[in-house]
């Protein structure tokens, strides 16, 4: 294990161009991705990425609008799940509205396209980090990807999920906590999870939203 370590942190570049920069990995200043969990209207995605706009600009704070358009992981059938592959075009609107790099993940591998497309991050669900099928299509978007650790996963193992995706071509990874199972629906977080996974190369992310 300690060959596949690195203490060098690689640089992630997301967005550039037509919307603003923003760089994250060591030394660099504190980010956020911020934005509602399912996009569920054009007026909700864009009124809440207008205030977050406002707050960040006055902070000088750097971010990146994310917001989902399938949710395929709630535990209801009948919950609502976002509104399907037209959420991009919402996605996209806020991208040119405010020139904020989007992120959005995707659940089936052949969404990795359309994706891509539109976001300037690719973010793959905790649930299917370790689903060859979905780090290939990630990969394959060409965009800086968002891989979070899944629930069930020790840090270390991420090793394994990043060298899937360097195998597919993909160099700019950053790697996010979001909680561990701790008995039955309860997630807690193991904040010595964050410098394990920074070992592996990229930078990490803490997402303290569902603990």
């Amino acid at each position: 294990m300690k060959n596949s370590y690195t203490k060098d942190i690689k640089t992630v570049k997301i967005g550039g161009g037509d919307v603003r920069e923003v760089v994250i990995g060591k030394s660099m200043p504190l980010a956020f991705i911020l934005g509602p969990c399912a996009i569920e209207s054009e007026d909700h995605s864009m009124f809440m990425a207008e205030s977050i706009s406002k707050i960040c600009e006055k902070y000088s704070i750097n971010w990146v609008f994310k917001s989902c358009y399938d949710k395929d992981c709630r535990s209801s059938v009948n919950s609502f799940h976002g509104l399907g592959l037209e959420g991009l075009e919402i996605l996209n609107k806020v991208r040119s509205e405010f020139q904020v790099p989007v992120v959005s993940d995707f659940s089936d591998s052949s969404w990795g396209k359309a994706t891509g497309e539109v976001c300037d991050l690719v973010q793959i669900p905790a649930y299917l980090c370790r689903q060859t099928t979905m780090l290939r299509a990630a990969a394959d978007t060409k965009k800086p990807l968002h891989l979070k650790k899944g629930q069930f996963m020790s840090p270390w193992n991420m090793k394994n999920s990043v060298r899937k995706l360097e195998n597919f071509g993909c160099k700019d990874v950053i790697l996010t906590d979001r909680g561990t199972f701790f008995g039955y629906n309860q997630l807690v977080n193991d904040m010595t999870s964050l410098p394990i996974m920074r070992k592996i190369g990229y930078p990490v992310c803490f997402d303290a939203t569902h603990s």
